[in-house]
């Protein structure tokens, strides 16, 4: 399948300008001033992107995709991920994990949920463990779970600072960092480790010790949830000082947001503001979590999910309300999430890179089409495909 958009203006994500650009297969042939297709030639699909902006597809490294949420018993459990939830989020590749229930869901249950997505038409990875240290794996470490699971690109999310971690030391916690750093650098992966930051006591200093008294680097850990109160925030900011990757959450009510909670939006634009590069920055969904919700006098009042939706909406309010602009805003869901887990073929729109490609309406800033390894999955805000079991 050939698949030519034409007439878009293109963010790779920095701005190219108002090109055409071809998809042969699942890889993109090129990015060009203009295309003059045949009148008689091989069947091609022509996208007029007239009035719209050409993205690289979203990349949501943080999604509970079997569910996750339970805190309350268990009627909290919220369910697995549908593949339309993530496609008209216009997200093209997903990074799965546990969270706090690593016993009534486990590492095999996650594998097997991100294959089925990947044979429903979504490129699907995962971390292996959840909450917990020592880390549950499929076989009998975190470093071998890394070399030899192809959808196992770290550790994750391995939660610090939070009542309902697992309280482990510090040489607990590096030992588990160490093992994914090797197992990704004989595998060829990130072997990266998601670090669930709570808002405990200790915050990131598990993090600014790893990097005083071991030899592991800053790139090994991401640190998410960092945008959760003020405190952590400015632990979040001091950490990326140091070099390192901070993740920023989207999914929240921006009606209720908790006490202390900084929007992310906002967040991207403060730290921006004290210095950051925009390169450092990365934002996740937290999708099928279970969120907390109050009415206007903080009183409990339902329980509701994470969205993987959250994710663009908060791109959009970081360049429509934030002043950020949709150079650096587009980087936290793309470039920087693709570099940062070393998927090398994702997060940019480039000559070779994988067909992933979100299109939206310029003025209206909402997601019209979405192409997924170069296969039409959303066209004009219509699903083309659903997962095997939706109606």
């Amino acid at each position: 399948m050939i698949t030519i958009i034409k007439n878009g203006e293109v963010y790779s994500p920095e701005y190219l300008g108002k090109k055409d650009v071809v998809l042969v297969g699942d890889k993109i042939e090129g990015i060009y001033d203009n295309i003059d297709i045949p009148k008689e030639f091989i069947d091609i699909n022509v996208i007029d992107a007239s009035g719209k902006l050409i993205l690289p597809g979203f990349i949501d490294s943080h999604v509970h995709i079997l569910g996750g949420g339970g805190e309350g018993g268990f009627k909290t459990r919220t369910p697995e991920i549908q593949l339309s939830d993530l496609l008209l989020g216009g997200i093209t590749t997903v990074v799965g994990c546990l969270g706090t229930d690593g016993v009534c869901r486990d590492i095999k249950s996650l594998l097997a949920k991100a294959r089925a997505l990947d044979e429903e038409g979504i490129t699907t990875y995962i971390y292996t463990g959840s909450y917990e240290i020592p880390v549950n794996t499929i076989t009998d470490t975190v470093r071998s779970d890394v070399i030899l699971i192809d959808k196992i690109i770290g550790a994750g999310e391995i939660a610090i600072s939070d009542h309902r971690s697992s309280q482990g030391t510090f040489n607990d916690f590096v030992d588990v960092v160490a093992q994914a750093r090797v197992g990704g650098m004989l595998s060829g992966k990130a072997g990266i480790v998601n670090v669930h930051i709570g808002d405990g006591k200790s915050e990131l200093s598990y993090l600014s010790k790893m990097l005083q008294e071991t030899d592991l680097p800053v790139s090994q850990v991401v640190p998410t949830h960092i945008n959760r109160s003020e405190k952590v925030f400015h632990a979040g900011i001091q950490f990326a000082k140091l070099g390192g990757f901070v993740d920023l959450t989207t999914s929240s009510d921006p009606e209720f947001l908790e006490e202390d909670e900084v929007k992310a939006s906002i967040g991207l634009r403060r730290m921006m503001e004290e210095g950051i590069s925009i390169d450092q920055i990365m934002f996740s969904s937290d999708g099928q979590g279970s969120l907390p919700m109050y009415n206007k006098v903080g009183e409990l009042i339902g329980l509701g999910i994470g969205s993987v939706q959250s994710l663009f909406r908060e791109v959009k309010d970081a360049v429509k309300k934030d002043r950020v602009n949709l150079e650096d805003a587009i980087k936290v869901i793309t470039s920087n999430p693709a570099r940062a887990l070393k998927l090398n073929s994702k997060g940019k729109i480039e000559k070779g890179m994988d067909a992933d490609v979100v299109i939206i309406d310029k003025d209206q800033f909402k997601i019209a089409n979405v192409i997924v390894e170069g296969r039409e999955a959303l066209s004009e805000g219509n699903l083309l495909i659903k997962g095997t079991f939706e109606k």
